[in-house]
């Protein structure tokens, strides 16, 4: 069969079935990339500045509606609830994000067991590499801006140590600091105290701010993407298959003209009957 496949129409059969078999692998790596792509852009209306007041409300579950919403609140931090959350990362560096409660001015209150007289929200100031550099929050009535992102979820069977925590998680957080808290967290961006400007891009130190941007949605999978880009697959496998099988013909096609031409020779080469010998019981002839 080798010999067969050998021949010029074949080798060139080959070399077009390739061909071809490569634009069906191209056409589904294609399918498989729109496959995966986010078919929702970033809403641009997050970029709105809203008080968070109007946007959240303690108590209630996060609704991925509002987040990444920039979000505006006033308030005043408590030194003494601060936490370190580490393994974050700044230009390829790995250091804490300084974490501050705000106690928020004109926020809902929440009643119950357990509640405190202020509802607060958990506010990530700004990025250090040295947990020495963290310093304490702007005391005074500070105007906050930034991104509202839901709250992380904690490390199980970690303990991340006085001072510190193991996510920006609201259910940890609310347990260290007892306080009531809003079921997210604020990114800032802006800090002003009496009109200056006290944030951590204001500062010029060892605390460096947050770049927070929109996060992109989620990934959802396309699936008839996916069966379209196994279906191509398919389809340049059938390809390769139709040559061979062609081949094949070809190659069983020849056996049986070869079979044909043989039994035609061996036809040819038959010796024709003698004359009929009498049998013993039969009386001869006499001429």
């Amino acid at each position: 069969m080798l010999k067969t496949a050998l021949k010029p129409r074949w080798i060139a059969g080959l070399v077009f079935a390739i061909v071809v078999s490569g634009v069906f692998v191209l056409l589904s790596q294609w399918q498989f990339g729109r496959s995966s792509q986010p078919e929702v852009t970033v809403a641009t209306t997050t970029e709105e500045p809203k008080p968070l007041t109007t946007v959240l409300q303690p108590g209630n579950f996060f609704p991925g509606t509002v987040a990444d919403q920039i979000v505006t609140a006033t308030g005043s931090y408590d030194p003494q609830k601060q936490v370190l959350v580490p393994g974050r990362l700044n230009d390829g560096a790995t250091g804490y994000w300084i974490i501050s409660a705000l106690a928020v001015n004109d926020a809902p209150v929440l009643t119950g067991a357990g509640a405190s007289p202020q509802t607060w929200i958990p506010v990530a100031r700004g990025w250090v590499a040295d947990p020495a550099d963290a310093a304490a929050p702007p005391s005074g009535i500070i105007e906050l801006t930034g991104r509202l992102l839901p709250s992380e979820a904690p490390l199980t069977d970690t303990d991340a140590g006085p001072g510190r925590a193991s996510a920006v998680s609201v259910a940890e957080l609310i347990n260290v600091w007892e306080i009531s808290s809003y079921p997210g967290f604020v990114a800032a961006s802006s800090e002003l105290a009496g009109g200056s400007d006290v944030s951590a891009a204001a500062s010029g130190g060892a605390i460096k701010p947050l770049d927070v941007g929109p996060q992109p949605p989620a990934a959802k999978v396309n699936w008839l993407n996916l069966f379209y880009a196994a279906e191509w697959v398919v389809f340049a496998g059938f390809a390769l298959f139709i040559w061979w099988r062609l081949v094949k013909d070809d190659y069983r096609r020849g056996l049986e003209d070869a079979l044909d031409e043989e039994q035609e020779a061996a036809a040819q080469h038959v010796p024709e009957p003698g004359p009929k010998e009498p049998h013993p019981s039969e009386p001869k002839v006499q001429s």
